[in-house]
């Protein structure tokens, strides 16, 4: 499949890569590594979808929530609110477990890294997205697999990437319009 990428999701997958390496959380690259590295890319249709979007002014406001979401040890806003719906408030037990075991406890973040000498590898999560972008290309028969394919991808699998861009006003429609000039949008 890496062989149908194009430089520009390359170059996403590798920032994601960079973001974990770099103490962006965990050995594991996740869905929202891949999404951090599409916000930093420019110059690409990926880069150009998130602006015509109006994402370009917004991307800090997008990384505040993957890093809020990330405190939540990875539950989206929906599942937060569902478990206050049962009575149980997820910002009290982050509070908690940071006072005691320091911020961004429940984010997975291990401070003392030196135990793990290996390198990073993709998580289920983010070979769902990288799976679901073949089918975002196949879907509007595009022979290669781009930045745009990634972030479609991002946009049809649930979970934070997805809640966190909609939020900001990019789905999986509103992309597919702003791509393909307003062709069907076909989820796979």
């Amino acid at each position: 499949m890496f062989e149908r990428f194009t430089k520009d999701a390359r170059s996403v997958v590798k920032g994601a890569f960079e973001y974990v390496e770099g103490g962006g959380g965990g050995q594991v690259v996740e869905p929202e590594h891949l999404l951090l590295a599409l916000l930093d890319r420019e110059g690409s249709r990926g880069s150009f979808a998130l602006a015509a979007l109006g994402l370009a002014e917004r991307r800090e406001s997008v990384r505040q929530a993957l890093g809020a979401a990330r405190r939540r040890a990875g539950l989206t806003q929906a599942e937060t609110d569902a478990l206050a719906g049962l009575g149980i408030d997820v910002e009290e037990i982050v509070a908690r477990v940071e006072e005691v075991h320091g911020v961004g406890a429940m984010a997975g973040d291990r401070k003392d890294k030196g135990w793990w000498s290996g390198r990073a590898s993709f998580g289920r999560g983010a070979k769902d997205v990288l799976e679901r972008s073949l089918r975002a290309a196949l879907a509007q028969r595009d022979r290669h697999i781009g930045d745009e394919h990634i972030l479609l991808a991002l946009t049809m699998r649930p979970g934070v990437p997805a809640e966190v861009l909609a939020d900001h006003g990019v789905t999986y429609e509103s992309l597919v319009r702003v791509l393909y000039g307003g062709g069907e949008a076909k989820a796979g």
